[in-house]
């Protein structure tokens, strides 16, 4: 469904196309070998390199290269085996050289695709204008005295890859599956772990408005907002903006802009500087980096199974609806967590248990598949024990409720609080009779064509047998008395 803002003269078009900042999964920084993890105390994390100090030479780290081409191959994108590094010049205080290497005109990565799907089960292309290593910048910290702001450098120099999108997006829903899907995509790669709370994750929204069948009008850039829900919103709020102002005679100035979300506004932050007053050009101390087609397919060979194949291999291999296998692949952690559970067993069955009653847990208690009392050896120990009728369905969420707060294992559970369901067929047939004959007046309208007090019957008799009866026997028991 087309997302369009109504305005007063009619319905607007909506045009937004993100540049997302990812910061690199590697041990040190881009061109220096300080380290790149993050926290610390300030300005412990530094080198000269990255301190700007005259006469210090930038060298490139492979493994951050590494990573850029893993994304772009996982992007289903070119890989340019010949690229270049610029030097961006402006002046912020945080920025000690007085100008950021990144790349402009060669960058590693060339176009491609992310595919994504929308909430009514449609599916969309995303284009990948291009992916381009760069540095970040350092910190500027103004809230620690009441007259001077501090600089923290540790962050300076850290490996980031931005990855530019066509103007393809048509709705912040569209936006926000993009966002998922990058993030989820990233993160099985291990090329950036897509914590937008410790800003590893961050994204310069560029949105404009325009009438059906009109080209591109003037688009402003809304910059570094740090979760997904705020990118929906502050494109919302941006929309609406421009609209009112095209309604009224006026017209939109290119510009930066800041997200305020206790506001919901944007503001202005300066006017958007052409790229040519940046005076880009190449890095003197920086060689044209040329990779070989080899050691690109080297790391092509080893790249794990991405999302949209493990979703089509679960549906598939283990025959679940693609809803199903779309939540169980969308970590890598609850995949492995799932095929743990699924191996050997019954995989509609483990999912049903993964998807509800595991999930549901981890909700509550605010805990993660990493830190969860519950392995996926000690679920799917409890599966084996309703496969083989040890338990029924009812008593195994007694028991997994028990597993959640002790720790203990189904079948130590099971045993000590004695709960293994009865497949005495004597002693079901004796709590059948006893319910019937406690029940003269529900029998006589059973037998009366009543026939929906059956599972009156059924659960009055598992009942008088504490839950554990067999449910497929007490059935049948019933069905044959009645």
């Amino acid at each position: 469904m087309t997302y369009l803002i109504e305005g007063r003269d009619g319905p607007w078009e909506l045009v937004v196309g993100l540049e997302v900042h990812a910061q690199v999964i590697s041990q040190s920084k881009l061109f220096s070998g300080a380290s790149a993890s993050y926290g610390g105390e300030p300005n412990t994390h530094v080198s000269l390199v990255d301190a700007g100090f005259p006469g210090m030479l930038p060298v490139i780290n492979r493994e951050c290269v590494a990573q850029a081409v893993r994304t772009g191959l996982g992007l289903k994108a070119r890989v340019n085996l010949e690229s270049r590094f610029d030097r961006k010049n402006y002046f912020y205080a945080d920025l000690p050289t007085g100008y950021q290497i990144s790349q402009f005109t060669h960058p590693i990565i060339g176009e491609g695709a992310v595919e994504i799907e929308l909430a009514d089960g449609s599916t969309r292309v995303i284009g990948i204008t291009r992916l381009h290593l760069e540095q970040d910048a350092g910190k500027s910290m103004h809230d620690q005295d009441p007259a001077r702001s501090f600089i923290d450098l540790n962050r300076a120099g850290v490996a980031l890859m931005e990855i530019v999108s066509e103007p393809d997006i048509r709705s912040p829903e569209e936006a926000g599956a993009y966002l998922r899907k990058l993030r989820m995509i990233l993160r099985y790669l291990g090329t950036c772990d897509g914590n937008m709370e410790e800003g590893s994750m961050r994204a310069d929204v560029n949105v404009s408005v325009r009438k059906a069948g009109e080209p591109f009008r003037t688009r402003c850039e809304i910059k570094n907002v740090n979760s997904i829900r705020y990118v929906m919103q502050a494109i919302e709020v941006e929309a609406v903006r421009q609209v009112e102002i095209w309604e009224n005679g006026g017209s939109v100035d290119q510009e930066t802009r800041l997200f305020d979300p206790a506001r919901s506004e944007t503001r202005s932050l300066r006017s958007k500087e052409d790229a040519h007053d940046y005076r880009y050009f190449p890095d003197p101390d920086l060689l044209p980096l040329v990779i070989e087609e080899a050691w690109v397919q080297g790391l092509a060979a080893h790249l794990p199974e991405l999302p949209d194949a493990k979703r089509q291999r679960f549906q598939d291999e283990y025959g679940i609806p693609r809803y199903d296998a779309g939540v169980l692949v969308a970590e890598q952690a609850t995949a492995d967590f799932y095929e743990t559970v699924a191996r050997g067993r019954d995989p509609r069955l483990a999912a049903n248990w993964v998807i509800g009653d595991f999930f549901a847990a981890l909700n509550r208690t605010g805990r993660t598949i990493q830190d969860s009392p519950i392995s996926a050896d000690a679920l799917g120990g409890m599966l084996d024990l309703i496969t083989d009728g040890t338990i029924n369905g009812k008593i195994a969420k007694d028991v997994f409720e028990e597993m959640l707060e002790t720790g203990e294992s189904a079948a130590d559970i099971v045993e000590r609080k004695g709960l293994r369901q009865v497949t005495d067929t004597g002693a079901i047939d004796a709590a059948v009779q006893a319910v019937l004959d406690k029940n003269p007046d529900k029998l006589a309208e059973y037998r009366g064509g009543k026939d929906k007090l059956f599972g009156f019957f059924v659960g009055q008799v598992m009942k008088a047998m504490a839950g554990k009866g067999n449910p497929a026997l007490v059935n049948e028991a019933l069905k044959k008395v009645l």
